[in-house]
Order: structure tokens, then C-alpha cells, then sequence
């Protein structure tokens, strides 16, 4: 029976988020530079010929039976009436509820292994179209590449990025993106930036250009996000939310933590040196 085994989904850093502002179907307009990382789950898929779809898992709590992984191999099925099913059998590692795009991810990688074991291509567009109903950041995991992203998500333009490391930290609790985007405290009004204007700067200065301002929301959501904050500023690095948190993430200079672990905030916090990809595992999938 055809199987494909050990299929890389990495996780994103936002280097920056700015809330543009809100559609009036209530979607927010985002401007971000998503990084692929280091840090990531594995898929391994089986091939079944009843055409049904399941899934099992491990390295984290029962999942739902309609996660993202689900989700995408049916809507796969739907769209280009394939007759074959698959077992999906997902590895756990990328922390959930942290703004790294895990699950997200996770639907990605099952759609570009989907279409090699199924045999299948839908139109490019037919793709993205089905990648963003599951989730506004399944499109640029399927891009493959380091991206300057606009709208709610779905507008992507690839984009060069120098080689970077980054400590990358997690609270024991995570973050619910609803609750912060319907926060009244939110701020909605930045001013755009251009992707020009931000490829024009030196390596020095990319990873501390703009803020995420989700972050004040998720703080006072999560207090715990200032204790990380405060014990980044304390190793001597400048520390920032990504996506919706509640993981924080900090640019490390050349050579530092090359050797020694850098301890935790707290017990519980999950801590991990990460590197950034240029490409995407399966980009030539």
C-alpha cells in the first residue's frame, strides 16, 4: 500500500505584525513578514482504498477529529473527486497556541503530500483558494518560501531574508487569537509600510523593524508574556510576540547560545534555538 513517511511542516516567526485595519466582514487587514523555522512537526501518510480519512497522533493531547489535517486531506478529496482515503498519522512537536502556525503547517504539508500519494493537481488557484477556507496562513505555507504578507493572509510575495538565528520560548499556557482580535484594546490603525522600504534595510535592523501589535492585548490576556519579555531583556536580547502568541521569539547574534543551553524563564516554559529556513521542506513538491 503506497505510503510517503516523514513529511517536514515547520513552523513561522512573524518578524513583525501590524494591523492595518478591518474588512467589514469583520477579518482584520494584516501587514507581516512570515520566517520559516527549524522547529517541526512530521506527517506520515498511508494510502486507503475505502476512501475514508483518518488520523492519529502523538507528542501532544487527543486532537480533535476534525483538526486542520482532516480537514484539508477531505476538502483535497472534494475538489478533485478522488476516489482513494488516507490515514494520517501526525508527530507532535511545534507547541500549539503559541502564533507559530502549527496547525496551519500541519494542513499544508498534508495537502502537498495528498496530491503526490493521490496523484492528483488542481489548478494553482483552485489550491490556494481551497488552502486559505482552511486557514488564512495555509497559503503561505504552501508558498515554501519566506514571504512579505498583506490582506488577511492570502496576499504573499516572496521575499529574500538573511540567514538568522533565534531563541524562541513558550509559556506553559496558550493564547486564543479570537479573544485578542476582538479585543476593543486592539490597535487597527497603522500605517503601512512598504516591502521596499523594508528589504532596504541592513540585517541589523530587519529583525527589530515594527512591533506585532497583538502584542499589548496579549500581554494583558496573559501576564506571563511579561515575565518572557523580561528574562529575553535580561539574556541581553530584545523580545517580541509572534503571530497572536503566546510564544515569544528573540534574533540572536552570531555564536551566542552556540554551545550552552540559555536555562529557561520558568519551569514549565518551553525553550528552543531555532534557525531560519530559506525554503520549505517540500518546497519542490
Amino acid at each position: 500500500m503506497k505510503a510517503l513517511y516523514d513529511l517536514q511542516a515547520p513552523a513561522k516567526l512573524n518578524a513583525f505584525l501590524h494591523v492595518l485595519g478591518r474588512r467589514s466582514d469583520g477579518y482584520h487587514l494584516l501587514q507581516s513578514v512570515f520566517m520559516l523555522i527549524d522547529w517541526c512537526d512530521t506527517l506520515h501518510l498511508q494510502v486507503r482504498t475505502d476512501g475514508l480519512i483518518s488520523r492519529s497522533e502523538e507528542g501532544c493531547e487527543p486532537l480533535p477529529a476534525d483538526d486542520l489535517c482532516v480537514r484539508a486531506a477531505r476538502a483535497l478529496q472534494q475538489a478533485t473527486g478522488c476516489p482513494l482515503g488516507v490515514h494520517i498519522h501526525l508527530v507532535k512537536r511545534i507547541a500549539s497556541q503559541a502564533g507559530m502556525g502549527g496547525g496551519s503547517s500541519d494542513a499544508a504539508t498534508c495537502l502537498l503530500g495528498l496530491m503526490r500519494l493521490w496523484d492528483v493537481r488542481p489548478a494553482r488557484e483552485r489550491l490556494q483558494a481551497l488552502a486559505l477556507q482552511l486557514g488564512a496562513d495555509v497559503p503561505f505555507f504552501l508558498l515554501g518560501r519566506n514571504a512579505w504578507v498583506e490582506g488577511i493572509g492570502e496576499q504573499l510575495q516572496p521575499i529574500e531574508l538573511p540567514d538568522a538565528r533565534f531563541l524562541v520560548i513558550k509559556p506553559p499556557a496558550g493564547l486564543s487569537t479570537p479573544a485578542i482580535f476582538a479585543s476593543p484594546e486592539l490597535k487597527r490603525d497603522s500605517k503601512a509600510a512598504t516591502i521596499s522600504g523594508f528589504a532596504a534595510l541592513g540585517p541589523d535592523q530587519i529583525f527589530g523593524f515594527g512591533r506585532n501589535d497583538l502584542q499589548p492585548v496579549a500581554q494583558k490576556l496573559q501576564p506571563e508574556i511579561g515575565l518572557g519579555l523580561q528574562w529575553l531583556s535580561d539574556q541581553g536580547l530584545t523580545g517580541r510576540m509572534t503571530g497572536s502568541g503566546s510564544a515569544l521569539f528573540a534574533h540572536l547574534p552570531a555564536g551566542q547560545f552556540a554551545d550552552t543551553g540559555p536555562g529557561k524563564p520558568a519551569d514549565g516554559w518551553t525553550v528552543r534555538v531555532c534557525s531560519m529556513l530559506q525554503m520549505h521542506p517540500l518546497a519542490d513538491w
